[in-house]
């Protein structure tokens, strides 16, 4: 059969893309979008999503250029999931929480030709365009956009377009051109922002294709899904939902900020059926006040994803309607690449039985060809008998197409053919794969990754620090956080005012990190336990930490850090 020509029929290469025509065709008038007094259905969606993609075509926008967007879950962030790259051009969305620094960073990494900003976010945005002419007058400073909200101030200056005025230059009879190759970028996304090499993690049409029906299929979601938007989208696009709850014909509900209040309110007034967040969302909803609160009439089904959330927490939550489904995933697999998929025997177990099996990481997504937990130096597979500790490792069409400007970096992701994860874990009988470690050392705090490298650099610049380690330590709200073993230069511990210092050195690292990344306690060591060779022990400050807990009170207005960013990071411009 192999005689059989390949014709343009039955050759059309994958692209979630498509997901956005055929909502406007089989769903035109159901509602797509629901962000406060502003809705609208799936027809109007393709068409402001025409016109945007007809607009940057004509302010010159090519295959492959760069659109950066720096904005909460809104409806126009939702839009250019799919006008970017109906464009041709890949679609950049940057982490709200990063400080000035970081987004000059990434905007010139990228060369982003264009800079769309959401009005909250002016003044940061400001100052990272500022430091980007600063740092090198060669850099190409992007075109800004301000995505003015409807009730937003007005007047705000940074860029010479507004968003809906930009909307109203495109063809609402836009006709896209067919992609030339489904290994085409379709998005770029950032592991980290905060290092002088940030790591661009590139998505093609097909991995995005391919993992936004895998999701659909394993987390069963049904047709006309109301979802609510809890998780960034910034993050891996928000784990590929952002085209998924098109191809279900559902309806987006935004939310500007992760509270309780509005999480609530918005659930009871739209029926929210699914939701995605991280376990500090859980911590959030059963700390609202009795005023926060509507009692939910339907479950909604949830899948988190980031640390496990601790199995005490999930009984409560499913107490109150909430089903969850716990997930693993990382950036340079599009997002989620392991489901733990429910099996109706364990029903029948305790609650407490059940938790600890939700806490599992689970099966791979169908997106993925293989998964395995092997032995890096033999590249042999661990014995599937839930002790057996390895490096998790994957490979198939969701992994990303590599590091952008980072050829080095990438050929060392992979091995044999298989994206090395750098995580660590075991696989069970069943098959069920559970992560005991880490061995990049990252810490997962409210749904972001820190590395403690990076911690570590910044507080080793700290005139009285000799050495330092970092290490993650539980939190009752984020899960995990930054705790930091100091020893010092010349202070005598027994001497000094320990609390000043720490909140010395914790002041220090807000100064020169996101403040989401400084440590919240520091510990003072005559000195840090070694190796034989002069490496710190860190299993030993690890199981220090362990017996530390912060807590941090969840007040009614305050917002989730998985979208808010605290504008007084914003260097002011006598600096600049």
């Amino acid at each position: 059969m192999d005689h059989l020509p390949k014709c343009a029929a039955n050759y059309v290469p994958l692209t979630p893309i498509t997901f956005l025509k055929r909502a406007a065709s089989v769903y035109s008038n159901r509602i797509s979008l629901i962000y406060e007094g502003t809705r609208f259905v799936w027809a109007q969606t393709y068409e402001r999503c025409c016109r945007l993609a007809s607009a940057l075509q004509l302010l010159n926008i090519v295959k492959n250029d760069v659109v950066s967007v720096l904005s909460p879950n809104t409806t126009a962030l939702y839009e250019m999931h799919f006008a970017v790259p109906m464009a041709g051009a890949v679609l950049n969305a940057i982490n709200t929480r990063l400080d000035a620094n970081s987004i000059a960073r990434i905007l010139k990494h990228s060369e982003a030709k264009f800079f769309f900003v959401d009005y909250q976010y002016v003044p940061v945005a400001r100052a990272a365009l500022r430091l980007l002419r600063v740092d090198n007058s060669e850099s190409k400073i992007p075109m800004v956009v301000v995505i003015d909200d409807i009730d937003s101030p007005t007047g705000i200056c940074l860029g010479e377009l507004e968003y809906e005025q930009l909307l109203q230059k495109g063809n609402p009879g836009f006709v896209q051109q067919e992609i030339d190759d489904e290994w085409d970028a379709i998005a770029l996304n950032y592991t980290s922002g905060t290092t002088s090499a940030p790591k661009g993690v590139v998505y093609s049409h097909r991995g995005a294709y391919l993992s936004t029906l895998s999701l659909l299929l394993q987390w069963e979601m049904k047709s006309e899904p109301v979802y609510l938007w809890s998780l960034p989208m910034f993050h891996c696009n928000g784990w590929t939902f952002t085209w998924g709850v098109a191809a279900r014909g559902g309806t987006n509900v935004c939310i500007r900020n992760t509270t309780a209040v509005d999480m609530y309110r918005s659930i009871a007034e739209h029926k929210v059926t699914h939701m995605c967040c991280a376990p500090i969302v859980f911590s959030i909803l059963l700390d609202a006040k009795p005023l926060e609160r509507r009692k939910l009439t339907t479950q909604v089904e949830v899948l988190t994803g980031g640390a496990p959330p601790p199995a005490a927490l999930l009984e409560k939550i499913e107490k109150i309607g909430f089903h969850v489904t716990h997930a693993y995933g990382l950036t340079e697999a599009t997002g989620p690449a392991l489901v733990c998929e429910w099996q109706a025997k364990w029903n029948q177990l305790r609650q407490d039985e059940q938790a600890k099996i939700k806490a599992r990481q689970g099966l791979s997504l169908l997106a993925l060809a293989d998964l395995d937990v092997k032995n890096l130096k033999t590249m042999a597979s661990v014995p599937r008998d839930g002790q057996s500790v390895g490096e998790i490792v994957v490979r198939g069409s969701s992994v990303m197409k590599g590091y952008l400007k980072d050829q080095e970096g990438t050929q060392k992701a992979f091995k044999d053919g298989w994206f090395l994860t750098g995580d660590m874990g075991v696989i069970h009988p069943d098959g069920y794969l559970e992560i005991k470690d880490r061995s990049k050392d990252i810490i997962i705090s409210g749904g972001e990754n820190i590395s403690s490298v990076e911690v570590e650099s910044v507080l080793y610049k700290h005139p009285k620090v000799l050495e330092v380690a970092v290490v993650a330590m539980p939190h009752e709200l984020y899960g995990e956080t930054p705790c930091a073993f100091v020893a010092l230069k010349q202070e005598k511990i027994d001497n000094m005012d320990q609390k000043a210092v720490e909140g010395e050195m914790i002041s220090f690292c807000k100064k020169n990190l996101p403040s989401f990344m400084a440590p919240k306690k520091v510990v003072f060591l005559k000195e840090l336990p070694k190796t034989a060779t002069g490496k710190f022990q860190k299993f030993q400050l690890r199981a220090l930490a362990k017996t530390y807990l912060t807590s941090s009170h969840v007040k009614s207005k305050q917002s989730c850090p998985l979208h808010h960013q605290p504008h007084d990071q914003v260097l002011p411009l006598s600096r600049l």
